[in-house]
């Protein structure tokens, strides 16, 4: 959940503004070239590029409805990736590098906001741009990256309203989140989520999130949310065919969610939720001959961010009930309840996937537990990034599509038998 605690040492609100600045621009732009590189490798769609490619085209023509079991932001987003750079591999592709960097840069500006210290938020941000499944998503024209980009953003924006006060700054993290609803309604639990850490933490400190009181917060993060899902749908009432109206929309609304939880056939990659943590049935986006050259995509979590990472969540929880750090337990609680809230969630079937948001709170929990124990562990966060770089390098040819020996060269990289 949201975390409300500030640190004991507060650094002034300005020191966001300078300080840190180069150090997250610095970290956001390395991610985005690592994002980038040979992003159009291959030049044909993968996995459920499929999908919502072909939606994005009819959104750019305002064709009329496709896809329509998802709302229309992140398609949105695709498609005007294909005006500015073309209908291409780099045009489906290139928004979804932008989201990713956004996602690593919203990771540091949490750490910073929470601990104040810049080697805390870095860590936090190398470890999520060295994931698997940043990396992945970041070049993979899919809904959960943009999702994901305004959820983590959106939370970012909420700390920096309590640090520094301000309606503007909450009403900023409300339209965040609610973009991140109009792209995929699984970031509809993270209103809840920010929205019950809220009065918690105004109950047990008054004095955060100054100069906002609690109804005109509960008011503005409801209508920021509300106002900004609304208007993703504003492309669909230009459609040539079967346009929306404003009588049809909540109509339309429960046509989605009909199509969200219609019972589906079985799939060859589908998984229980309580096994992603565990990084054990992993989804190949591509394992094909493609672009002259065998080519493989598997979307993977890094072991030492998806294991070490469960590790790091214990050592948080630790952390609250031993020594009282809410910050290092709020941290904790965010994950767990990322995880639990998919036991609710009526969805016939589950992907390894659905977990890329969790899998980003876990880098933030690896660096709050190494800020907690810094002055016992010292330079093991060095250690432990040197060792994520390490298995990013050796994984690195079945996750960006380098040309591979042949069709039984992706047995190399197999550590567990559920991953083939």
């Amino acid at each position: 959940m949201p975390i409300y605690s500030i640190p004991q040492t507060k650094p002034p609100v300005r020191a966001f503004f300078s300080c840190p600045l180069p150090a997250a621009f610095g970290i956001g732009l390395l991610a985005q070239l690592l994002f980038c590189w040979r992003l159009t490798t291959p030049h044909v769609l993968v996995f459920d590029e499929v999908h919502y490619v072909p939606a994005a085209r009819m959104l750019r023509s305002l064709a009329g409805p496709v896809n329509i079991e998802h709302p229309l932001l992140g398609k949105t987003l695709i498609a005007l990736g294909m005006m500015l750079f073309g209908d291409n591999a780099l045009g489906w592709r290139a928004l979804s590098t932008a989201a990713a960097s956004a996602v690593v840069m919203g990771v540091f500006a949490i750490l910073w906001l929470l601990f104040g210290r810049i080697r805390t938020a870095s860590v936090g941000a190398v470890l999520t741009a060295l994931n698997f499944t940043v990396f992945v998503q970041a070049r993979t024209a899919m809904l959960d990256g943009f999702m994901a980009a305004f959820v983590v953003t959106g939370l970012a924006a909420l700390l920096w309203a309590m640090r520094a006060g301000g309606w503007w700054r909450w009403l900023l993290g409300s339209v965040l989140l609610g973009l991140a609803v109009g792209t995929k309604w699984t970031a509809l639990p993270y209103v809840g989520f920010a929205g019950l850490t809220y009065l918690i933490a105004r109950w047990r400190r008054p004095a955060l999130w100054p100069g906002l009181h609690p109804l005109a917060a509960l008011v503005l993060l409801g209508g920021g949310v509300a106002l900004a899902y609304l208007a993703t749908f504003w492309p669909a009432f230009l459609y040539a065919d079967q346009p929306l109206t404003w009588r049809t929309l909540l109509p339309f609304q429960i046509d989605m969610y009909h199509r969200q939880t219609q019972v589906l056939p079985p799939h060859t990659y589908q998984s229980a939720w309580w096994t992603w943590p565990f990084d054990w049935r992993p989804i190949w986006y591509l394992y094909e001959f493609a672009d002259g050259a065998q080519r493989g995509v598997l979307m993977l979590g890094n072991p030492a961010v998806m294991w070490g990472g469960l590790i790091a969540v214990l050592a948080c929880l630790a952390a609250w009930v031993r020594s009282g750090n809410a910050k290092a337990g709020g941290i904790a609680l965010l994950w767990i309840g990322s995880v639990a809230m998919w036991a609710i969630i009526p969805k016939s079937l589950g992907f390894f996937y659905y977990y890329y948001l969790s899998s980003i709170w876990l880098a933030i929990a690896i660096a709050a537990a190494f800020d907690h124990w810094r002055a016992r562990l010292r330079y093991w966060d060095e250690a432990f990034l040197a060792l994520t770089g390490v298995l990013f390098i050796h994984f690195y040819p079945i996750l960006g599509a380098t040309a591979l020996k042949g069709p039984g060269s992706f047995h190399g990289w197999m550590w567990l038998k559920s991953w083939i």
